[in-house]
């Protein structure tokens, strides 16, 4: 073949001139996705392991493959291929060998009459495209491509890798007809097959790299479905053969070291990987199901996390009212909402602004998502007695001067925490509530008597989390006058007449229209009216008006001023705070 005879006379794979790195080097530097010491640090090191830059960045984890990807699509003015332009067979096998493909990092779309396209990694190489256009005698027309979809091209398509994906998917549906699928040595055996952590690589691989927060593998009846949570919503990918269920779900076991012989009860499980040069924990979880074991792998991200109020979405105002708060010497402050609503974040990030030298401060956690410098974290242990109400009665022997409890759910933890903050400690918590007013109620139906929570609840702050909106394709349009009038719109513009914006799709955000979530929020300091009333067993609905009435911003308000801002939609805020 023409692309074999030029890799013997070549060699190897010849890395891009040394003037068009050093222009996508300046370009980086310029959109802000590298810093100019990372581009230094960079090209020494591809200089020194004859390893194309652009690789190179990506292993120290100076910028994710994604980010690249799409610089590169934009410099190049070249458009992204998309999981859906990717072949159903190998286009041009004959012409094109495997190990050409996978050294260049490329894989041929469509033969087209205008030309062939091709799907690139790195587009700078300018040998591989004079050798694909000698090979095939066609004008090549580039697209670029993540990695990490490439590299599940390749096992899709060609080699070994598929046949050994077939042989794998073949042999578990022989070892099912014959009812050997509790077998647990080959269970073991197919767990630790090549192409099966290949796959499993592939799936949390691509998840990071989507900043997806959840990876779902969910055996159905006709399928094994996977599904990431990216920005609140789940997405279905290309699913795995549903034969290879056993296998994958074994496999995810083994890196979690939970028992593999057991699927009749729960298990939990934590790893820490290192994924495309950023160190990532994730949080397993298996439930039993009808068809299989469904498994959750939460994940969590050092590198993406922003503790810090600004980063989260706080408005000034909020942030006054919260340092307002967390600067009491003692109390009780409650961060609420659902689940997935980044209480524990803000906890963090208000936990950070009070870590000093001068202040110890111990926390119980079920789990303990992000360790902090400087903070002593205990991990809740039900099975060895180290309940949330244990743990607090042990912190009061340590002196501390502040505690954070991941959560109150019961009267025992809450009379300990009320009876803490009585003797002169801040302790922050959460609870789930929809706003800030029902965590009032709710900690007294628990049976925390009334007097005692007046006396020791100094705040609450409830929020949500909704999508942003992407900046590259968001449309302004003018909202019709009876939506103004129902909503209050122009009651919160003081000059420019209000504008909302919709979600409309590009490259840069995966054609979703969003990128990215924010916080919408409401702070509920307990004044004196609200105590009073509280003491004269008010229910929430009165709570909330009495807090309006002396200043407070409901959450709805918040996330309409973000809406007319341009940062979100109204149909986000709507589908966030329809009960609020």
């Amino acid at each position: 073949m023409l692309v074999k005879q030029v890799e013997a006379d070549n060699g190897r794979v010849s890395r891009p001139s040394d003037t068009v790195r050093d222009v996508f080097g300046q370009f980086l530097v310029k959109a802000e996705k590298i810093t100019p010491d990372a581009l230094a640090r960079a090209r020494q090191i591809a200089n020194e392991s004859r390893e194309h830059f652009e690789l190179v960045l990506t292993k120290l984890g100076l910028i994710t493959e994604r980010d690249l990807a799409q610089a590169l699509a934009d410099h190049l003015k070249l458009p992204l291929a998309s999981p859906d332009d990717f072949p159903k067979t190998p286009v041009l096998e004959d012409r094109l060998s495997e190990k050409f493909l996978r050294e260049a990092q490329f894989i041929p779309l469509e033969d087209r009459d205008d030309g062939i396209a091709i799907a690139f990694a790195n587009p700078l190489d300018s040998y591989t495209m004079d050798a694909i256009r000698f090979a095939v005698g066609k004008p090549v027309i580039p697209y670029i491509a993540y990695p990490a979809e490439l590299e599940a091209a390749y096992l899709r398509l060609y080699g070994e890798n598929r046949a050994d994906l077939g042989r794998l998917t073949q042999a578990a549906r022989e070892r099912s007809d014959e009812g050997l699928r509790d077998d647990l040595d080959r269970l073991r055996d197919s767990a630790s097959e090549a192409p099966v952590i290949k796959l499993v690589n592939q799936l949390i691989h691509r998840a990071v790299e989507a900043h997806a927060s959840d990876i779902h593998i969910e055996p159905m009846e006709n399928e094994l479905r996977v599904r990431y949570r990216i920005d609140g919503v789940l997405q279905q990918i290309e699913s795995p053969p549903q034969q290879l269920a056993s296998a994958i779900i074994s496999r995810i076991k083994v890196m979690t070291k939970l028992n593999i012989a057991e699927r009749r009860l729960p298990q939990d499980g934590r790893i820490g990987l290192a994924v495309r040069g950023k160190d990532i924990d994730f949080r397993v979880s298996t439930v039993p199901t009808s068809h299989g074991e469904s498994v959750v792998l939460r994940i969590l991200d050092r590198a993406h996390i922003a503790l810090d109020f600004a980063a989260l979405g706080f408005d000034e105002e909020t942030i006054r009212g919260l340092r307002a708060l967390l600067e009491q010497p003692h109390g009780i402050l409650l961060v609420t909402g659902p689940t997935g609503s980044g209480k524990t974040t803000t906890l963090y990030a208000a936990l950070l602004e009070l870590n000093t030298v001068e202040k110890k401060i111990l926390t119980i956690e079920d789990p303990v998502e992000y360790h902090l410098n400087g903070i002593n974290q205990v991990q809740v242990k039900p099975q060895i007695g180290l309940s949330f109400a244990n743990a607090l009665r042990s912190f009061l022997r340590q002196d501390p001067d502040i505690m954070m409890i991941g959560e109150i759910r019961d009267l025992e933890t809450a009379q300990i925490a009320v009876q803490a903050a009585l003797t002169g400690h801040l302790i922050l918590s959460t609870l789930h509530t929809n706003d800030a007013a029902s965590a009032v109620t709710r900690l007294l139906d628990m049976g925390v008597e009334d007097y005692l929570l007046t006396s020791t609840l100094i705040g609450v702050l409830a929020q949500r989390l909704v999508r942003t909106l992407c900046r590259h394709c968001r449309e302004p349009y003018e909202p019709i006058p009876e939506l103004r009038v129902r909503l209050g719109l122009d009651a919160l513009m003081t000059e420019a007449p209000a504008l909302l914006y919709r979600a409309k799709g590009c490259d840069q955000c995966g054609h979703t229209g969003y990128h990215g979530r924010t916080s919408i929020l409401e702070i509920l300091p307990l004044s004196d009216s609200l105590r009073q009333a509280v003491l004269k067993s008010a229910d929430a609905t009165r709570l909330d008006q009495l807090a309006r009435e002396t200043g407070m911003q409901s959450m709805r308000t918040y996330a309409l001023k973000k809406a007319l801002a341009g940062i979100t939609t109204l149909e986000e805020v709507m589908r966030a705070t329809g009960s609020v």
